[in-house]
């Protein structure tokens, strides 16, 4: 959501700027825009619509070796060229992107702005109207700056640039993500890192309430009282060709094909060199201190959560609740005397989930984070860190960080369990590495999903997306695919819940897809098909091998009951991709969402 850029250099800036903002479009944006400032000051273009817009109508003769960029996911004000980024001052002496929402900005509107006419709608553009009118008190730039960073509330990520003088690129931090990567004779800003990996994977990691004063030689990082702050940089390990579709058609696709090989990862990254699953003993021995873990997240996520929740329980003995990030950091419930919390976000920057995290670490509890991204935000703040090992996941829909994320669940579950003396019904290793077969042989019957696609969803307005026990949780999973990338209004429910209420919207040939993949429910949802199908429905059975029976439309590969969600998730990742690409929707960049949720 929103993606900042900026390089201070020697060189051009203009195609670096441009391409660090494509890199940054799986985020989700409505409009984009850079500055550029030269030799003939600051030059602005920016547009409503793609970057491909934007390049079209930036100026080629202008040469700059320092500029700006931004992506925007409109928040206040519609998706338009006046509302887009960046935004200057009444003066156009000062040029600013900004991520984030500024909170009290119509009080600042009133305190600081009343004599000056604004050109938009937005937040932003308040932030740098009031930068100038400290600086017309008397202020230099760093100090206007700094004054009007400790009175702003919400969350913000800021790149600056100063028409009179072009040395400088001004950059502050709050709740949203930002770093600073560093280069020989340049650096950049970033609110990701791959935007900037075509120059450096060298970054800095900016805390909360920081500004830093980047130049072509340094990058000094300061609190807002002016006390200097030493960091030393990391190195981003991404691989830049992880970040490209190579030969296929959609990032999508591209990812679910990733899956068993990630799987296979996550795999030997948590073996020891005897075979046997580990993590670290300070997390195992944090669940067995705890008697009750917290799961919060958000979408995908939130989904991963639920059946994380069947893993922990049912192996590690240790009861679970599963929360919704947003609900749970403005209603939280009776906690628990030794509480642990599970933090899962693909991004690790999930705007919603931090502020439960610095509501909970403000109570004294201890955290985990499962995450994609080393160094994100959750990850930094939390007290302890599993990662997903899957890669950059650029389309929006998420496919590999979700089947991820349920096979680090499960090693954690398992590791604790053994922990705890509870003995398991399954060897994980071996079980882990049937799933993954599995997965690639799924992956492989992408003709058969089309026609499941085509059969069940080609008109349709409407999908319901059944199961009992964890097959319920996977169908919320394989709804929110579909909706989220088709358009199709679709809705996962438990089986047993539709006669109570929801089995009025069942009409002729409403599609319902259902999971079996559970022995002990198997019955109990082949009976809520012959309800749906007597009211006129179209059901689709998907089942596990063993459960089949002869009307099923689509049979799954044999994997360990237990781990069923791993293989049935990936016919609904599949059928949702196709059933988008059927309906001309834009599969990696769905309307009006954003990858990474970066405001609450």
């Amino acid at each position: 959501m929103c993606g900042i850029v900026g390089y201070i250099g020697q060189i051009d800036s203009k195609e670096i700027l441009l391409k660090g903002l494509e890199k940054l479009e799986y985020r989700g944006y409505d409009s984009a825009g850079i500055a550029l400032s030269g030799a003939e000051g600051v030059t602005v273009f920016k547009e409503k619509g793609r970057i491909a817009d934007l390049r079209s109508i930036v100026d080629s003769s202008v040469t700059a070796p320092v500029g700006i960029g931004h992506t925007r996911w409109a928040t206040h004000g519609e998706p338009s060229r006046v509302n887009a980024h960046p935004h200057q001052s009444a003066s156009s002496r000062l040029t600013l992107v900004h991520n984030g929402v500024i909170e009290n900005y119509v009080q600042l509107k009133k305190e600081f702005l009343a004599d000056v006419e604004l050109q938009s709608e937005t937040d932003t553009e308040v932030v740098v109207q009031v930068i100038e009118k400290m600086m017309d008190q008397g202020s230099t730039v760093e100090e206007a700056f700094r004054q009007t960073l400790s009175i702003l509330k919400g969350s913000y990520a800021i790149g600056l640039l100063d028409n009179q003088d072009p040395d400088t690129i001004y950059v502050a931090k709050n709740k949203s993500p930002l770093l600073v990567g560093l280069g020989e004779g340049f650096n950049v800003i970033a609110s990701d890192a791959m935007a900037m990996l075509q120059v450096t994977n060298q970054y800095v990691e900016l805390m909360d309430k920081e500004m830093v004063i980047v130049t072509r030689e340094q990058a000094v990082i300061k609190t807002l009282t002016g006390e200097v702050v030493e960091r030393a940089p990391y190195t981003a390990e991404i691989d830049a060709s992880d970040i490209e579709k190579g030969t296929y058609p959609h990032y999508m696709l591209k990812e679910t094909d990733e899956q068993p090989l990630v799987l296979r990862k996550i795999i030997q990254k948590y073996q020891n060199e005897d075979g046997k699953l580990v993590i670290d003993q300070d997390i195992t021995d944090a669940i067995d201190q705890s008697d009750r873990i917290y799961i919060v997240a958000c979408g995908t996520s939130y989904h991963a959560g639920l059946v994380g929740k069947q893993f922990i329980e049912q192996w590690a003995k240790t009861p679970v609740e599963v929360h919704v990030a947003s609900e749970f950091s403005y209603n939280m419930p009776l906690l628990s005397e030794k509480p642990l919390f599970i933090f899962i976000s693909q991004s690790g920057e999930t705007a919603d989930s931090r502020a439960v995290l610095v509501q909970i670490k403000e109570l004294g509890h201890k955290a985990l984070t499962i995450t994609n991204v080393p160094g994100s935000t959750l990850s930094r703040e939390a007290d302890y860190t599993l990662l997903l090992h899957a890669g950059p996941e650029i389309a929006v829909a998420s496919t590999k960080a979700y089947t991820a994320q349920l096979a680090v669940l499960a090693i954690t579950a398992a590791v604790t369990a053994e922990v705890k003396g509870h003995e398991l019904d399954l060897d994980l290793v071996k079980e882990l590495g049937i799933a993954a077969n599995a997965m690639e042989a799924l992956c492989d019957q992408k003709e058969e999903m089309e026609y499941i696609a085509r059969e069940y969803l080609s008109t349709t307005r409407n999908a319901f997306f059944i199961g009992r026990a964890v097959d319920y949780y996977v169908g919320l999973e394989g709804a929110l695919k579909l909706k989220e990338i088709s358009y199709i209004q679709a809705e996962g429910f438990a089986g047993g819940e539709l006669k109570h209420g929801t089995i009025a919207l069942i009409e002729q040939g409403t599609p319902v897809i259902a999971l079996a993949t559970q022995e002990h429910v198997n019955l109990s949802i082949r009976g809520n098909v012959k309800e749906v199908a007597a009211r006129g429905a179209n059901p689709c059975i998907i089942s596990a091998k063993g459960l089949d029976q002869e009307d099923d439309r689509f049979v799954l590969p044999e994997v360990h009951e237990a781990l069923s969600p791993l293989a049935s998730v990936i016919p609904l990742q599949l059928i949702a991709y196709y059933a988008a690409l059927h309906r001309g929707c834009d599969v990696d960049k769905p309307r009006n969402l954003a990858k990474s949720v970066t405001v609450e």
